[in-house]
């Protein structure tokens, strides 16, 4: 044949370790750069999560258990639900243990939690999200496993202000004439009040996060909040490389498409 033939198998199989490193080097400068998940200890971990609310009532718990791989992939069940992220792949997977039905969608372009860059910032406006704050806690040791600390301060949201009730133009030559008042008492009549925007309390969001140093693992998480406070411990029980099985859907899930 004239030119380059078409690579078959057998010819992949002859080919040497530097040939093949060659081909694949040529296929990634093709497609572009291909991101490899950096590596890290595998672990399993069994969670308990304590909510108190604001108001005062009784605290809620709840049990969850996480994996991690050692090139990424990580799982949160529940007794309902479960969550699977893999890096490499840039996916989530959603899964319903009622419905039995798994949901792919797109991994965020950025990890929740990741720390802003430094230096100072302009004040959001109103409507806006407002800049988080990160500090550094230093590292300690709980339930003899070496942790290091953050903690993520939001700021209380700002609601926009509500527009004024546009006025009516002005036609050059017609009389001018003041706007009618409604008569007094009209709100005792039942005529309804001009909208207006909901109350917020005015707390910060505060998320400190203990990851184990070993690891690279949540150990502690204190989230607080205006609706209450919620604490996860997570006690690693295995470092074992999980099952792959692990990070799959199972067999006879019904893939749902994402909501758009």
């Amino acid at each position: 044949m004239v030119g380059s033939p078409a690579l078959r198998v057998n010819d992949f199989r002859r080919m040497r370790a530097p040939q093949i490193l060659w081909l694949r080097a040529k296929l990634v400068a093709a497609v572009g750069h291909l991101p490899t998940p950096p590596s890290t200890p595998p672990s399993c971990s069994d969670c308990s999560t304590k909510t108190q609310p604001a108001a005062g009532g009784a605290p809620s718990q709840s049990a969850s258990r996480m994996w991690k791989s050692s090139d990424g992939k990580f799982r949160l069940d529940t007794p309902t639900s479960s969550v699977i992220s893999d890096p490499a792949s840039q996916k989530t997977i959603l899964l319903d243990h009622i419905k039995k039905e798994a949901t792919i969608m797109p991994a965020p372009p950025a990890m929740p939690g990741s720390a802003p860059a430094a230096g100072p910032k302009a004040p959001a406006a109103p409507g806006q999200a407002p800049p988080m704050k990160v500090e550094d806690l230093g590292k300690s040791m709980i339930e003899g496993h070496e942790v290091e600390g953050k903690r993520f301060t939001l700021p209380p949201f700002t609601p926009p202000q509500m527009p004024g009730m546009p006025k009516m133009p002005k036609v050059p030559g017609a009389p001018q004439t003041a706007t009618p008042k409604a008569p007094a008492g009209a709100s005792a009549l039942g005529a309804p009040k001009p909208p207006q925007m909901p109350k917020l309390p005015h707390v910060p969001s505060v998320t400190e996060v203990w990851t184990s140093v070993k690891l690279k693992t949540p150990v502690l998480t204190k989230v607080s909040t205006a609706a209450g406070e919620q604490t996860t411990y997570c006690k690693p029980v295995s470092t074992e490389e999980p099952h792959p099985s692990v990070f799959q859907i199972p067999q006879g899930y019904k893939i749902k498409p994402p909501k758009v």
